[in-house]
């Protein structure tokens, strides 16, 4: 007696569906990682390498994404903005961004100088930090913005000051009027000579790459696909058997 297959067109059309929109997002997951891959390899040989110096030529973020960079010149210390809602080690607080003037250029390049504690008891107070005065080096690593948070609203007209959620170089360029490069520097240490206030937290956090959750994800769509496709053949023979 022969084994039958009995073919049923509806969960045929079923079963393809599943298996090209499971490979479709295992592609597309494995394409993530990949991305991403290609991040940690910037990011390990930008740390391995020699700072950038940063002459006032403008550059494209891509080109300087997770490079350490060194910039010689002032801070533009009237236009401080603070990015909201980022805590530190538990705490509620800021990051402080401000322009700085590339020595003997009109080119300016935003700079994250560090976070600072938020007062619990008046939020609207802004914390006391030192500014560096005079012709002063720093260095840092390019970053393509300093971190996004969720906002339900439109970031507004930035000005001196304002607390925001969210501020990236090339809106502060167009509201201060100042010529700006596409990117940001977390700042890694104090300037020098001068040095800076020593309240100010440098930790940055490590961009999240996360390969090996996509290259997971992929695996179960893949997955996904192959159990659709044994669960179409299994039943088929069922039926099959049946008749």
């Amino acid at each position: 007696m022969g084994i039958a297959f009995r073919f049923k067109l509806i969960p045929f059309v079923a079963t393809v569906l599943v298996v090209a929109l499971g490979i479709q997002l295992g592609n597309w997951q494995q394409r993530r990682a990949a991305q991403k891959i290609v991040l940690q390899t910037k990011l390990t040989q930008g740390n391995a390498s020699a700072p950038v110096q940063l002459d006032g030529a403008p550059l494209a973020a891509e080109a300087v994404e997770f490079r350490r960079v060194s910039v010689t010149g002032e801070f533009v210390a009237n236009w401080p903005l603070y990015l909201d809602n980022r805590p530190s080690a538990g705490r509620s607080g800021f990051y402080l961004l401000m322009p700085f003037k590339i020595a003997g250029t009109g080119m300016h390049v935003l700079v994250a100088r560090g976070w600072l504690p938020r007062d619990p008891a008046d939020r609207a107070r802004l914390p006391a930090y030192a500014t560096p005065s005079g012709t002063v080096t720093l260095q840092g690593m390019a970053r393509l913005d300093a971190g996004h948070v969720m906002e339900l609203a439109r970031t507004p007209t930035l000005t001196p000051k304002a607390i925001v959620q969210n501020a990236d170089p090339l809106q502060v360029a167009r509201d201060s009027g100042l010529t700006m490069q596409p990117f940001v520097i977390e700042q890694t240490a104090a300037a020098q000579p001068s040095g800076d206030d020593a309240q100010m937290v440098r930790d940055w956090p490590a961009p999240a790459l996360n390969v090996e959750k996509h290259q997971g994800y992929a695996f179960q769509w893949y997955a996904l696909s192959a159990m659709a496709v044994i669960f179409f053949v299994v039943n088929g023979f069922r039926r099959g058997k049946q008749k």
